[in-house]
């Protein structure tokens, strides 16, 4: 894919990866539609970005997942079409299972789970219609497999990939493509924004995601594994090799992370 003259709209795009990836992305001729929650914080987004001119601002709430259809009708109209939606914006949690309330869970899923399907259905007769389209949804390590504390997160990244690798089988024949992203550790504000049990954010940062890979050298792999339309691309250092250990060797990687320090 040549991002030239391409409509790429980006959720999550108010700060960490989806700023990234806006900012790295307007270096191309394509137009970009943000979103997130913080419209005053898209703004500032859009101003950092070459040729801002050529860049929408569209706030909502993933959480408010019935109200996708208006929101993706708007979307398509900024520019007259849509070429590539990243789906980026999503919540991440610290909690043990027993301490987690119910309600914690169930905002994870709607965020990350429900409000994700929902924007992709919304904008796939779009995509149908002009036989052409990628959905690249940011998934994470964790969503192939699961570590203490994350429970929600983890099951809710798990559900992403059942759902987008049916979607890719039943809409290949439509020339829509899908890429799932898994990121390992990047240096962002995720673990700040994160849930604890009672629903309140943790609001400090964990030394892993401190030490992750730096938000612009991981925007850029993204960028490259999206273009050459991936299937799916894990993307941190040594922590992506839990994908491959819980495949081959899940006893191994069980008793790893009992005696890990990862927080």
């Amino acid at each position: 894919m040549n991002f030239n003259n391409k409509t790429i709209w980006i959720t999550g795009a108010s700060s960490g990866i989806g700023k990234a990836l806006a900012i790295a992305l307007s270096q191309y001729n394509c137009q970009l539609i943000l979103s997130s929650r913080r419209k005053d914080a898209l703004e500032s987004v859009k101003q950092q970005c070459n040729n801002p001119e050529r860049v929408a601002v569209l706030a909502f709430d993933l959480a408010d997942y019935n109200q996708m259809q208006p929101i993706a009708l708007k979307a398509i109209q900024c520019f007259g079409k849509i070429d590539v939606l990243i789906n980026n914006g999503g919540i991440s949690q610290r909690s043990l299972v027993i301490e987690t309330h119910i309600d914690v869970y169930k905002k994870l899923m709607d965020i990350d789970y429900l409000g994700t399907v929902a924007l992709t259905k919304a904008l796939l007769p779009h995509f149908e219609e002009r036989k052409a389209g990628q959905f690249v949804t940011v998934s994470s390590v964790m969503g192939k497999f699961s570590s203490p504390l994350r429970s929600g997160y983890c099951g809710a990244k798990h559900a992403l990939h059942g759902f987008f690798d049916t979607l890719r089988l039943e809409h290949a024949k439509d020339n829509i493509k899908v890429t799932m992203i898994c990121p390992g550790f990047v240096n962002t504000d995720v673990a700040r924004n994160a849930l604890t049990g009672d629903g309140s954010q943790q609001k400090h940062q964990d030394e892993s995601t401190q030490n992750g890979l730096d938000v612009d050298v991981f925007a850029k792999r993204m960028l490259k594994a999206i273009a050459k339309e991936k299937f799916e691309v894990n993307i941190g250092r040594t922590e992506v090799l839990g994908v491959y250990l819980k495949r081959f060797l899940p006893r191994f990687l069980h008793w790893y992370l009992l005696r890990s320090k990862v927080k």
